[in-house]
């Protein structure tokens, strides 16, 4: 995912590509503490039905919408951005605290009963460097992101924009915004050349735009106002990132070539590594005898990456499928920590969680350098992810900055189209 702030830092790794952070994973029993309430209703707040939560940030309001349902007598959440559901089934009570874990990600929602219908609580992140917690609300049976209040014609953000984001530093970095817009729905999202902001999904009330997103990772919201085919806006990411941003309509708006964005090193021509596995006493090289004339994917990623989560959710299914062709890809995760352990288990619990057949091997920590350093002979790695591509030789012949995930419509079939047109090519040699 691109994404400024945090979350753009760590997945690009540029810029204001995503920072990563050392991560201090801790338990959430603390957290189920913190959030007891003296007064609250003893009983589980998670009732069936739909629910519209709200993260308190920057003076902002960041709503996404959920769904509570009862499978086998325990509860489940599913997250609703735009088309994408993102189900939670980690779910557990102590006294009158109940925590929902997110998903693969370090991170949870703890939450209370405040009367009928009503939870509080807070949005938690433990894998950050300093204490994360923003504030969380829910109501239940609301079920719109944001309601209309301006009483103006409702104008049409419908179609391509060519946008530029601009950072608090005065840094600044190329998009594309993609919107698809019914009466005042509106879904989409932005694409940059780290990645993208996955699905997004919002109203228009007049000329004002807002869309919104929270995956567990990261919670966003873009607001815009429209003069004329001309876009002012601002993006804030969770508890701290802010960004402004402007756009034109242009239907033929694009970004840089992802395939050149990076390369090898002068004289360069194969990778060497020697990572540990994620099981004890493993190692992962590209030299090993199981990758011996075989086609090799190498997919740098992190567990606590939403992009890196979309990619792998392609390319899971896609090596089941494809193995027996001679292609393999190793997995080298760098994760929000430098204990070796956590690490491996933060990425075995995305490989159960993700059916992910793959090799995965603890290469480093969650940040550009550490893992341009680990891989000395890549010019620059600027995003998670970043899909290398090895021929039957052993040497490198595509390095694929970012990726654009499902939330993009049309432009992930390009990239799954182009995945696949360099396997086959990689294949007929």
């Amino acid at each position: 995912m691109p994404v400024a702030f945090s979350f753009r830092k760590a997945i690009a790794g540029a810029g204001l590509a995503l920072a990563a952070v050392a991560c201090q994973s801790n338990s959430s029993s603390s957290e189920n503490q913190a959030a007891t309430r003296e007064g609250a209703a003893t009983a589980g707040p998670l009732t069936a039905g739909p629910w519209r939560g709200v993260l308190a940030a920057q003076g902002q309001e960041i709503p996404f919408l959920f769904e509570v349902a009862t499978e086998g007598g325990k509860p489940t959440v599913t997250l609703r951005n735009g088309e994408e559901r993102l189900k939670l089934d980690e779910i557990t009570t102590t006294g009158d605290s109940t925590t929902i874990r997110l998903g693969v990600f370090d991170a949870a929602l703890v939450v209370y009963a405040d009367g009928e219908n009503n939870l509080k609580g807070a949005w938690v992140k433990y894998d950050a460097k300093e204490p994360y917690r923003v504030p969380f609300s829910a109501r239940k049976g609301a079920g719109s992101l944001f309601g209309a209040k301006s009483g103006q014609e409702t104008q049409s953000f419908d179609g391509t924009w060519k946008v530029t984001f601009k950072g608090d530093d005065n840094e600044t970095y190329p998009a594309v915004g993609v919107f698809e817009q019914k009466d005042r729905a509106v879904t989409g999202t932005f694409l940059t050349s780290t990645g993208d902001y996955r699905y997004l999904a919002g109203n228009v009330d007049g000329n004002t735009l807002k869309l919104t997103t929270f995956d567990g990772s990261h919670g966003f919201l873009f607001t815009a106002e429209k003069q004329g085919n001309t876009l002012t806006g601002d993006f804030y990411s969770g508890k701290s990132g802010h960004e402004t941003w402007t756009a034109t309509l242009d239907p033929n708006a694009k970004l840089p070539d992802a395939n050149a964005l990076t390369g090898m090193k002068p004289g360069q021509k194969k990778l060497d590594f020697k990572f540990p596995s994620i099981y004890e006493g493993g190692s992962i090289s590209p030299s090993d005898p199981k990758y011996k004339g075989k086609v090799v994917v190498v997919q740098i990623l992190g567990s606590w990456c939403p992009n890196c989560m979309d990619e792998t959710n392609f390319l899971a299914p896609w090596y089941d499928k494809n193995k027996q062709r001679g292609v393999e890809i190793i997995g080298l995760g760098y994760e929000r920590t430098t204990d070796q352990n956590v690490a491996a288990q933060k990425l075995l619990k995305m490989k159960q969680r993700m059916n992910v057949g793959y090799d995965l091997a603890v290469a480093g920590e969650a940040n550009k350098d550490a893992a341009s350093q680990s891989l000395p002979q890549i010019q620059k790695v600027l995003a998670f992810p970043t899909t290398i591509f090895l021929d039957k030789k052993g040497e490198v012949r595509k390095i694929h900055t970012g990726f654009s995930g499902p939330g993009t419509g049309k432009y992930y079939e390009q990239e799954v189209a182009e995945f696949n047109k360099t396997i086959d090519q990689l294949l007929a040699e």
